[in-house]
């Protein structure tokens, strides 16, 4: 694991920032001088944050890491977030998952797409991308960073497809999965088999004109994939869980009666593990809350105030051990 120079690993607590020479003799040995440095403090929990790389795939790849500091040393869980065109730091700032996860002390990492998106059709590009983040995984965790048992994926509009490649074809890799604005490829579904029972939330707009909810063509600025309905994915992910046909629905509190938009929670019914859908009816391809850093074009459609996404991914990632 190597430590960029353009934007090396440095202590929030308003502590001495390392050169990029010393990260880079330091990065061995960085994650668990990290983690002892407050073991003897008093103070609050704080974070450390870089840009990280590795080889994969015959390349080099990046990622921004979020370490947070805990008095007792021990390996945490790990929340990856899929992100295409946001810049990492200004996610961290609108999303809200930094900000949830100070106190609960997980690592957080955003791994960076190669021109800025995530592969959306099969071939080449596909493989690379899911390979990145099952090296990055491997890395972290040999790394003695994070628990082996406790990784967690979300994936947000494009970087959803990729998500879904994931829990498809390596379920067990991963605790718990999150996809927000996103739909499973149609290609995918086919062979779409996890290998396990895998919890999943899915946070969806019933009006998405970028990608549909019904399914059919998505409208993406890098090209254009056919996805199938929530419905439909739901199913093959139901199907893993042992869930049965029914479903429980909870009608979320109407916080924001002049958005045009009402959140209903769908749970299936019977599952081994978790299996749910926020579906927003009404709701454009926006991520619900206070984040508007997609869906404050009109054009994407109506943004939901009523629900905070971080919140609820957050809590459903809790009741699993995250």
């Amino acid at each position: 694991m190597i430590v960029r120079g353009d934007e090396p690993f440095r202590d929030h607590r308003g502590g001495r920032r390392l050169s990029t020479l010393a990260a880079a003799r330091a990065a061995p040995r960085l994650a668990l001088a990290l983690l002892t440095m407050l073991a003897a403090s008093p103070q609050p929990a704080s974070a450390a944050s870089g840009r990280i790389s590795i080889e994969s795939g015959g390349m080099t790849r990046t990622a921004i890491l979020i370490l947070h500091h805990r008095l007792k040393q021990a390996r945490r869980p790990l929340v990856i977030v899929l992100r295409s065109r946001e810049k990492g730091p200004r996610l961290r700032r609108v999303f809200g998952l930094e900000e949830m996860a100070r106190s609960a002390g997980p690592v957080l990492v955003y791994p960076d797409p190669i021109g800025g998106h995530w592969s959306e059709t099969p071939g080449p590009e596909a493989t690379r991308d899911a390979t990145f983040i099952r090296d990055l995984v491997a890395k972290i965790v040999s790394d003695g960073i994070v628990d082996r048992r406790k990784v967690f994926l979300v994936g947000i509009s494009n970087g959803g497809f990729t998500t879904f490649r994931l829990a498809c074809d390596n379920a067990s890799l991963f605790a718990g999965v999150a996809t927000l604005i996103t739909a499973l490829p149609a290609y995918l579904a086919p062979t779409c088999k996890p290998s396990r029972p895998l919890p999943l939330l899915m946070i969806v707009g019933s009006a998405d004109p970028v990608i549909p909810y019904a399914g059919g063509k998505a409208a993406l600025p890098d090209g254009k994939i056919d996805v199938v309905s929530a419905d439909a994915a739901l199913a093959i992910f139901g199907k893993a869980a042992g869930c049965g046909e029914s479903r429980t629905t909870t009608a979320m509190p109407d916080r924001d009666t002049r958005d045009g938009t009402r959140a209903y929670l769908d749970k299936l019914n019977g599952c081994k593990v978790p299996v749910e859908v926020l579906r927003v009816e009404g709701g454009g391809h926006s991520v619900p809350g206070h984040w508007a850093g997609i869906g404050s074009d009109t054009s994407r459609g109506l943004h939901n105030n009523d629900v905070e996404s971080a919140r609820l991914i957050w809590d459903f990632f809790s009741r699993l051990g995250g």
